[in-house]
Parts: C-alpha cells; sequence; structure tokens
C-alpha cells in the first residue's frame, strides 16, 4: 500500500511539473473568485477582505486537507506518519487560531 502511495505521488509530482501554467492559471482564477470585492476597495478595505478570506476560509480549509492526508499517510503504513499527524496538527492550531492572532496582533500595534 505504502508504494501504491508512492507511485500515485510521483505521477502528481510529475503532472505538476508538466503543467505549470495551466496550474498558475487555475490559481489566478481561484484566487479572483475568492477576492472579487476587492477590486473596487480602498486599500484598507481590500486587505481586510482578505484578511478575512485567508482567515476563515483557507486556512481552515487548508487544515483539514492536512489533517486528512496525514490521516491517510497513517493508515497506509507510512513511516512519517506520525511526524506527518503532529505536523498536521500544529498546522491545523495554527489555522483555527489564526484570526485570533491576527487581531491580537493588530491590538497591540494600534
Amino acid at each position: 500500500m505504502y508504494k501504491l502511495t508512492q507511485s500515485i505521488l510521483k505521477q502528481f509530482l510529475g503532472f505538476l511539473k508538466t503543467n505549470k501554467l495551466l496550474i498558475f492559471t487555475l490559481l489566478v482564477g481561484v484566487a479572483c473568485l475568492l477576492f472579487q470585492e476587492t477590486a473596487m476597495a480602498s486599500l484598507e478595505s481590500s486587505l481586510m477582505s482578505i484578511k478575512s478570506r485567508l482567515t476563515g476560509l483557507v486556512l481552515p480549509l487548508v487544515a483539514v486537507i492536512g489533517l486528512v492526508i496525514a490521516t491517510f499517510s497513517f493508515i497506509t503504513g507510512n513511516p512519517n506518519a506520525k511526524q506527518h499527524v503532529l505536523y498536521a496538527l500544529a498546522g491545523s492550531a495554527i489555522g483555527f487560531v489564526a484570526q485570533s492572532i491576527i487581531d491580537f496582533i493588530s491590538l497591540s500595534v494600534h
């Protein structure tokens, strides 16, 4: 099962290397869809919108995806699975607490 996971990962990395322009275009398209309201706004409101999208949507989503991948790694018997799970938990904690960290820093700066 571990060798199957490695071959799938190698194929995925090969796809990423050969289709960089396609991936970049998709990422720009997703960014445009996520941050539509920032086009005609002031700089401060644009930054606040980006902050709320990142901390409210992107960071928790990435944290959950990281947990799913770490769990899959653990289930397939990867020898580094414990390390993956610890990193995913640490990333999830930061992802879910990011809004509080940003608010604390902005209050201490002002």
